[in-house]
C-alpha cells in the first residue's frame, strides 16, 4: 500500500496579481514504510510540497491521496483530525515550548489530539530516543541534539502513518546529523510508519529508500 500517491499535483499562488506555479503537475507514490527526501536550491517548492503532504494547504490542482483517502476533497475539520493523528512534523527548530518541561508538552500532545495521556507510551518513546533522563527538564536546559530527538519523539507519540520533516539536520553539527537520520531510518525499518524529510543536506541521502530532486517547482525520482 502507499502512503501518499500525487496525480497531477500543482499550487499556484498570486504575487501583485501575478499567477505564479510554485509546484508543476507533479505525480509521484511514496511506499509504506519508506525514508524519503527531497532535495533542491531554495525556493525551488520543497516546502510548499511538504505543507500540502500535511494538509496545512491544498493543492490547486490535481488529487492527493493518502492510504485510500482523498485528501484534495476532504473539509477543514477532516483535514484537521488526520494532521492530528496521521501527521507527525518535525521542522529545522525543535519547536518546543520553552516554559514547558519535556514531560509536560508529551501530556499536552494528547489534549490537542482529544486522548487520554498515556504515561507508558510516553515512557517508551523516552527511552527509544534515550533521553528518559532529561524528560522533566526545559528546552533551554537541554543540547540541541536533545532538544531535536524530544521534537522527534513529539512526532511519533501518537503513533503516525508518516514523518513530515523539513531540514531536520540543518541546525545539528555532522555527528548529531546522523544521529536524527540513523533514527528515522530506524523508524521505516522497525515500525509502520514512513518519513519524507525535505534536505540540503546531501550526506544524508544514502539513508533514504529513494529521492526527489524539486527544481523550478517539477519533482522528479533521482538514481542515489
Amino acid at each position: 500500500m502507499n502512503t501518499f500517491e500525487l496525480r497531477n499535483i500543482s499550487k499556484v499562488f498570486f504575487n501583485n496579481n501575478v499567477e505564479v506555479e510554485v509546484v508543476k503537475n507533479t505525480n509521484i507514490t511514496i511506499p509504506d514504510r519508506t525514508f524519503s527526501a527531497i532535495v533542491g536550491p531554495s525556493g525551488s517548492g520543497k516546502s510548499t510540497l511538504l505543507t500540502m503532504l500535511g494538509a496545512l494547504q491544498k493543492p490547486t490542482t490535481g488529487e492527493l491521496r493518502f492510504g485510500e483517502t482523498i485528501l484534495s476533497t476532504k473539509n477543514s475539520k477532516d483535514l484537521s483530525n488526520y494532521r492530528f493523528t496521521e501527521i507527525g512534523f518535525i521542522l529545522q527548530a525543535s519547536n518546543l515550548i520553552p516554559y514547558l518541561t519535556l514531560f509536560e508538552q508529551y501530556k499536552l500532545r494528547y489534549k490537542y489530539a482529544n486522548r487520554r495521556v498515556d504515561k507508558k507510551r510516553i515512557s517508551e518513546v523516552f527511552e527509544s530516543l534515550s533521553i528518559d533522563k532529561i524528560q522533566h527538564k526545559y528546552p533551554e536546559e537541554i543540547s540541541g541534539g536533545e532538544r531535536q530527538r524530544a521534537a522527534i519523539g513529539l512526532a511519533l507519540l501518537l503513533k503516525p502513518r508518516v514523518i513530515l520533516a523539513d531540514e531536520p539536520t540543518a541546525s545539528l553539527d555532522t555527528e548529531k546529523a546522523y544521529d536524527v537520520i540513523e533514527i528515522f531510518k530506524k523508524i521505516t525499518t522497525e515500525s509502520e510508519t514512513s518519513v519524507i524529510m525535505v534536505t540540503h543536506d546531501t550526506r544524508m541521502l544514502e539513508y533514504c529508500d529513494q529521492v526527489f530532486e524539486m527544481r523550478d517547482g517539477n519533482l522528479r525520482l533521482i538514481e542515489i
